[in-house]
């Protein structure tokens, strides 16, 4: 892993992994972008931009009609001197004009990453990981300067790009548009991927060629979303889950997001990833800086899930932190299905001491316990106990847990306020909101202003205050709607589009100072289920809740989509109660559990109201996954069968070494006089046996290349689970 200069040929290569990442200096000053794929030795970048003519293609150098930006695949895109494509940045001066000219200044070459200031991203424990380019680019005229910073992994295929903008002039300056990245492909014969969805069934997986034109994954709600994802891909035609060329870009930010390829006049396709311009302004006045989130590239050859993997061991264990970074999750159960807003401290220890003699691990009180929380219509923001239902306060309730042997955790939602509370009634400014329009509600809630610093400092000594106040080792926190009438009182008239963004910043300084307070507190991120399922909320908590749909049917599609970039170890999944609370549907308790023990383990339901068989039922799983949960957080994933191409969806994990592995398999619909179907499994050592629990004997070559039959069985929604072992 190298990053080199080569003043001859003023080429800047990176080596990420086995990738490499080619830039040319044109005219030494233009960032031209050479190359992007396996790793190669060199790519001379005068052999890549032929000298055409091209009508209606100005030309910045009137004496050269071959040359023009519109036909330079480049780094950092301006708009305005004779590029027509889509920009990375644009820039209003003080007097009203937009057009920019940056043009290489510098460089340096260092090892290690940087930290991103106020912002979430990946990072390095020893400098050796990973060496980082910076490359400064200046306007002249206007004094400002934009640095464009690389960092390539030495053991992933994997580089990380972001900008900073510095205004070095004497007047103000204006950032209309300011993303992270901008990479140009020399064609356009892909397919773009990307991961739409809605509440309930969050991250499905949608692939189509890439067309004329742009094709964009947006979000305008404040929030990441349950609509889009900050990542799409572009693949190969023939690229497939186990070969084929695929390029990754996921964004590390939880707001407002634009994702595009835009496909020009000559069939060259312009990836561009940041935050999303619309409704964005950023004020710089002389000697500020503004630097923008992270992407994080992968390539991969070797498909679909060469590069999930990359990403998944990259977001596990350098983009995630803290103390349950490599720790086993434990095992939960969530009143809220069971009870909802209508319980008391007695019901509450009645499920906790039923759970305590299945095995599971972890009890979670959730919405309803504080103020006057009787239903979603008050009290959000009123973070004191309510005493009429938990007398002797949360403390009392955390002990009595604890003494039943389980640990104790607590759902809160610290970015909202309900119209009727003691909170909104005495602040009612501290809210998000435009003066003289109606404050639009969503679950009856409003947003509160993450833009104020002194917003920000209460929440944090109030959430303290809560989490101090109780033996409490998890926390869910949740946030329920997305962002209308975007304003802050506490922001001038020119700064009001900065609000959206500037929330973002005070969201990441409350959690990056809770999560640093509470080390020894596992936890979990919410947004109405996967509202907000993206990597910036994974830099501060471990895992997400995957969906608040937990129907096993629809958790296929929503587990399956959500691994193509996101790690195992970052997924709750939870075993619910029948008919579905969701969608009404009645599955197995058996599929329910190979469902949700194919993520971090846990249970939705109200454990007393269960059968004696069911709780034998839910007793051996408990007891399973723990014999298998470190393989199925911490080991290779693999897909198999894609649930979105027909009846079925299979995935397996498989150990480092790979002695150990479990393979999960789920047919939704029975079929009559169904032909046999073979699953061909993934990453097994070939020579070596494997004996599968209840079986028998397998050589891995076998079972990679020949299949393991599935049984036919007769019944809708059936699952099966096999765990392999190495025969010693």
């Amino acid at each position: 892993m190298a990053i080199t200069y080569h003043p001859q040929t003023r080429q800047f290569h990176l080596q990420a992994g086995e990738a490499s990442y080619i830039i040319h200096l044109f005219r030494a000053r233009y960032l031209a972008h050479v190359y992007w794929g396996k790793a190669v030795r060199d790519v001379r970048g005068e052999r890549r931009f032929p000298r055409l003519d091209r009508a209606f293609s100005p030309n910045p150098d009137p004496s050269d009609r071959t040359f023009s930006l519109d036909t330079l695949p480049q780094e950092y895109p301006a708009y305005g001197n004779t590029d027509f494509r889509a920009p990375a940045y644009h820039v209003q001066l003080q007097n009203g004009s937009t057009v920019t000219d940056l043009r290489y200044k510098t460089h340096r070459i260092y090892k290690g990453k940087p930290r991103l200031n106020g912002l979430p991203a990946t990072y390095v424990e020893h400098e050796n990981e990973a060496e980082t380019l910076e490359i400064v680019l200046e306007d002249a005229l206007s004094g400002l300067e934009v640095t464009l910073q690389y960092t390539a992994y030495e053991k992933w295929n994997a580089i990380t790009r972001a900008a900073r903008f510095e205004n070095k002039g004497r007047e103000r300056l204006t950032l209309l548009r300011a993303l992270s990245m901008s990479v140009d492909f020399p064609s356009a014969d892909y397919d773009w991927i990307h991961l739409p969805g809605a509440w309930g069934r969050e991250r499905w997986i949608e692939r189509r060629p890439l067309l004329t034109g742009v094709q964009a994954a947006e979000s305008r709600r404040g929030a990441s979303s349950h609509q889009q994802n900050p990542f799409i891909a572009l693949a190969a035609k023939n690229a497939d889950e186990h070969q084929g060329e695929v390029y990754g870009f996921s964004f590390v930010y939880s707001g407002n997001f634009l994702a595009q390829v835009e496909v020009d006049q000559f069939h060259t396709a312009r990836v561009s990833m940041g935050i999303n311009p619309f409704d964005f302004t950023w004020l710089l006045q002389p000697g500020e800086s503004f630097p923008t989130p992270e992407v994080v590239m992968v390539y991969s050859d070797q498909g679909l899930n060469g590069m999930s993997q990359t990403y998944h061991e990259l977001y596990r264990t350098r983009l995630a932190r803290g103390a349950f970074r490599d720790r086993e999750r434990p095992i939960l159960i969530n009143n809220w299905e069971a009870t909802y807003f209508d319980f008391n401290e007695e019901k509450l220890v009645n499920i906790a001491k039923a759970t305590a003699e299945l095995g599971i691990e972890l009890f979670v009180l959730d919405d309803g316990w504080f103020g006057e929380r009787d239903d979603d219509r008050r009290s959000l923001g009123d973070w004191i106990v309510n005493r009429r239902k938990l007398p002797n306060g949360l403390d009392g309730l955390a002990k009595q847990v604890n003494e039943l042997g389980l640990q104790f955790g607590l759902w809160i939602e610290p970015e909202m306020v309900s119209p009727n509370s003691e909170l909104y009634r005495k602040h009612p400014d501290w809210c998000l909101h435009v003066p003289n329009r109606p404050r639009s509600e969503g679950r009856n809630q409003l947003v509160l202003d993450y833009s104020r610093q002194d917003v920000c400092d209460y929440m944090i000594e109030t959430i303290a205050n809560v989490l101090a106040s109780a033996p409490i080792t998890y926390v869910k926190w949740d946030m329920n709607r997305h962002m209308t009438e975007i304003g802050s009182a506490a922001l001038p008239p020119e700064r009001q589009r900065e609000t959206a963004h500037r929330y973002i910043l005070g969201l990441y300084r409350v959690m990056d100072e809770i999560t640093s307070r509470f080390p020894h507190i596992l936890f979990e991120s919410c947004s109405g289920g996967g509202g907000r399922f993206d990597p910036g909320m994974l830099h501060y908590m471990p895992q997400t809740w995957t969906s608040d749909n937990t129907d096993a049917v629809s958790r296929l599609k929503i587990q399956y989509g959500t691994s193509l970039v996101y790690p195992v170890s970052a997924m709750g999944a939870h075993v619910s109660a029948v008919p579905n609370h969701q969608v009404g549907r009645v599955t197995p308790l058996k599929t329910r559990g190979h469902a949700a023990m194919s993520g971090n383990f846990g249970y939705e339901l109200d454990i007393t109201k269960l059968t004696e068989t069911e709780k034998q039922i839910i007793k051996e799983q408990v007891a399973f996954y723990k014999e298998v949960r470190r393989l199925v957080q911490f080991g290779t994933f693999y897909r198999l069968v894609s649930t979105f191409a027909g009846n079925e969806a299979a995935w397996m994990f498989v150990s480092a070494d790979r002695s150990e592995a479990l393979v999960a398999y789920f047919r939704v619909l029975a079929e009559a006089n169904a032909p046999l179907s073979y699953l061909r499994l993934k990453g097994l050592d070939p020579n070596q046996d494997y004996e599968i629990e209840g079986l028998g004997v397998y050589g891995g070559d076998e079972l990679m290349y020949a299949g393991l039959a599935v049984p036919p069985r007769a019944g809708d929604f059936f699952s099966a689970m096999w765990r392999l072992k190495v025969i010693r």
